[in-house]
Parts: C-alpha cells; sequence; structure tokens
C-alpha cells in the first residue's frame, strides 16, 4: 500500500508511479485514489483528466468519500470526449479486460 508521504515522490518518478498503479489496478482503495491525484496533477504521469476520473471513480465505489469529491472537481473540466473516454476505462475494468500499460491502460 501506498503511503501519503510516498506521494510526493511521484512528480518525478514513473517507475514509482507504475508501482502504484498496479497497486491501483489490484483494487487497493488507496492506491485508486492516489493514481487519480497523480493523474490529476501529472505526477510521474502524463496528466490526463480521463484517467483521473476512472481511477476516482474505483475508489469512491469502495467507500472513499475524499474520491468521490475529488472526483467533481476533475469532472468540472472534462470534454465530452474525455468522459466518454473515463466510460469506457470503466467498462473494461468491469469485464477484466484491463492492463496497465505505460500511461494508457487500454488501446
Amino acid at each position: 500500500m501506498t503511503t501519503l508521504r510516498s506521494l510526493s515522490l511521484l512528480r518525478n518518478d514513473p517507475e514509482v508511479a507504475q508501482k502504484l498503479l498496479r497497486d491501483a489496478e489490484c483494487g487497493d482503495v488507496d492506491a485508486q485514489y492516489e493514481a487519480g491525484l497523480i493523474y490529476a496533477e501529472g505526477r510521474g504521469v502524463e496528466q490526463n483528466e480521463a484517467l483521473s476520473y476512472f481511477w476516482l471513480t474505483l475508489a469512491r465505489e469502495q467507500g472513499d468519500e475524499d474520491a468521490g469529491l475529488l472526483r467533481m472537481i476533475i469532472a468540472v473540466n472534462m470534454s465530452d470526449e474525455d468522459y466518454a473516454c473515463a466510460r469506457l476505462l470503466l467498462e473494461k475494468y468491469k469485464s477484466a479486460a484491463f492492463h496497465v500499460d505505460g500511461n494508457t491502460p487500454i488501446q
């Protein structure tokens, strides 16, 4: 499990970000929230609102209220295309057709 203390390392460390994403993919709610945060801010990954929304949705579905709040903030600036991409990611994840692959989970 990733700790908030280690988040400061993500700003310039893509390897640490990838480990966090693997933990998030395995269902770790804290890692899912943190994945949403790193994609929202571009910490160790390219900034991506659709991926941020995706990870925050998964964390919220597991009861993380902070993820729900951050997700609402992210959603305000999302384009229709970003929202559609996030929805597709959620469908793929829930159908077990999801895999972290660099910065883009699905092709």
